[in-house]
């Protein structure tokens, strides 16, 4: 209950314009999302992972393109154009609380903990293919070289590894050496005459193994800690707005100017009095914040 209060009041807090009959539209807002964290993302699949998600996942791919990638043909409405893209950080993680907070305020009905569903996973897929990316492009391109000779054979056996009926492009079926033993035995007899060459492949192979196992590892750290960050980020706000009932105040306004047909005014005490009393969850919710 005490969970359902707070994160109830942040999203409110963050977005005090909001209707409390408004419902939040997913479209609008991964679209507003997207303008922060997806630029670009036609040409590069990562471009979620590596603008809100993690600076593991590497630095975006700049564009002459810009914006227009994102809003040509489309309103402008639930989007932040390239101007106010000037103010975001470029730090993923900061990146994402700053959309956050962006988003909701563009976005009617919608709070931060609708950003978490709709948007977390989105930045989990892109941080996956961030890394399926990097090692499929490694791939393809020693693929290409057509040669006979070590990094032939390398590029071979590497593709046969990460099928995903193997290893996987990240290695996650190979963590333990039994697997990665049995798919190797099998890779490499497919892989005709590179008998003199497999000794050094298996150890290239495997450095490429814990290499991706530990980033992937990495990579999972540093998206929780954004979360956190962001929840905290949360909860300040929301301790800052109970102070001198500011939060509430704030309720009790927004419902004078959208719900009521006078707007509270002069002599219509009545109307006042009701957004107080919609807005008293405020003052439960402070309690459970103290």
């Amino acid at each position: 209950m005490k969970k359902s209060i707070l994160f109830f009041i942040c999203g409110f807090i963050a977005s005090p314009g909001i209707s409390a009959a408004a419902t939040c539209s997913q479209m609008n807002l991964t679209r507003c999302l997207d303008s922060v964290c997806a630029i670009n993302i036609s040409s590069n699949p990562a471009a979620r992972c590596q603008y809100c998600g993690t600076a593991s996942a590497g630095t975006p791919k700049t564009s002459s393109g810009g914006m227009r990638s994102l809003s040509l043909g489309q309103s402008t409405k639930y989007t932040l154009t390239e101007d106010e893209l000037e103010d975001a950080p470029t730090d993923p993680g900061q990146r994402y609380i700053w959309a956050t907070e962006q988003c909701i305020e563009k976005v009617s009905g919608c709070t931060a903990d609708d950003v978490s569903d709709v948007y977390d996973e989105l930045i989990e897929q892109s941080c996956r293919a961030a890394g399926i990316t990097a090692q499929m492009s490694a791939t393809i391109a020693n693929a290409n070289k057509q040669t006979a000779s070590e990094s032939g054979c390398l590029s071979t056996i590497r593709a046969c590894m990460v099928e995903e009926k193997r290893c996987g492009p990240d290695y996650s079926a190979c963590e333990d050496d039994t697997s990665f033993n049995n798919f190797f035995s099998s890779c490499s007899v497919e892989a005709t005459g590179c008998g003199d060459y497999i000794a050094n492949i298996r150890s290239n192979l495997i450095a490429s193994r814990d290499t991706a196992i530990k980033n992937a590892d990495i990579l999972i750290t540093s998206i929780v800690s954004a979360y956190q960050s962001a929840r905290e980020q949360k909860l300040l706000s929301a301790q800052e707005s109970c102070k001198n009932n500011s939060a509430r105040e704030t309720c009790i306004e927004t419902i004078c100017q959208r719900s009521m047909p006078n707007k509270c005014a002069a002599g219509y005490e009545s109307e006042r009095a009701t957004a107080t009393l919609f807005c008293k969850f405020y003052d439960t919710a402070c309690e459970v914040l103290d």
